[in-house]
């Protein structure tokens, strides 16, 4: 079993003990969204740390997503406790990187590819995707991307 998902179930059975609603809401929803994407497919099989993490990714995305939904629907409280599930989920993710930082490893990105316009952004997407390894968003670094090759 890897690592994270331990961890994520110890800290339910603590969350549990401590009677922190939100914190055990969250979790057993984390965990439901593992155990589906453990059975996915045509065999059952055990997630890696990486694999959780692309899990934890998508759950924080749809907390932020419909934090959105309810706050431009004039739904104050929902949209609270979305963006309180999102910092419970944040808690398990690497740390995201700084603007400035991922605008640096985008540029080392293209001058490693060689490339010089608009039409290599695949290319550079691709390589900078896999340096940026789940610490920015894909929105956040193809706007990057089309900054500095724009």
């Amino acid at each position: 079993m890897s690592a994270l998902k331990d961890r994520l179930r110890a800290d339910l059975t603590s969350a549990m003990k401590s009677r922190d609603e939100l914190r055990t809401a969250t979790l057993r929803m984390v965990l439901a969204a593992v155990s589906a994407e453990e059975v996915a497919g045509k065999e059952a099989r055990e997630l890696s740390d990486d694999e959780v993490l692309a899990v934890l990714r998508r759950e924080a995305k749809r907390r932020r997503e419909a934090a959105e939904a309810f706050a431009g629907a004039g739904r104050a409280e929902q949209a609270d406790r979305e963006r309180a599930e999102g910092e419970v989920v944040a808690g398990y993710l690497p740390a995201q990187l700084e603007d400035a930082d991922l605008a640096a490893l985008v540029a080392d990105v293209i001058t490693r590819t060689g490339a010089s316009g608009m039409r290599d952004m695949g290319r550079v997407m691709g390589a900078a995707n896999a340096a940026v390894a789940g610490r920015a968003e894909g929105g956040r670094v193809a706007a990057e991307v089309r900054r500095q090759l724009g």
